[in-house]
């Protein structure tokens, strides 16, 4: 699969659920870019800080909520991604909006469910 995916939230910790994801997008040969708010590591990759300048990102997976999403908006809408998931507890109808009237998709939804499923 082609879809580079920025998962905004990654965390080391294996109990979290952008860890899982990052594990099964890597099982499902899908590249991703672990994107947190510290440094670390997950599924073999370095876990990214800050708002690096990144390209071809096809799909940014959300795991951190809405009050936190809030400083990413212009950096999210700069990569013009082709679509963006919403996974439980990050649903955010304000920037839901802004996505959709730029042309970009909105799924609220489970990364892991649609990789299970195979609606990635």
């Amino acid at each position: 699969m082609d879809k580079l995916t920025l998962i905004i939230g990654a965390s080391d910790k294996a109990d979290r659920y952008s860890n899982m994801a990052a594990h099964r997008l890597q099982q499902h040969g899908v590249d991703f870019i672990p994107l947190g708010i510290k440094a670390g590591e997950v599924a073999g990759k370095a876990i990214l800080t800050g708002m690096p300048e990144l390209k071809d990102v096809h799909t940014v997976t959300m795991y951190i909520n809405p009050e936190r999403q809030k400083s990413y908006y212009n950096y999210i809408l700069s990569l013009h991604p082709k679509r963006v998931i919403f996974n439980p507890g990050t649903e955010n109808d304000e920037f839901a909006q802004k996505l959709e009237s730029k042309g970009i998709e909105v799924v609220e939804g489970c990364t892991l469910v649609m990789l299970g499923s195979r609606t990635f």
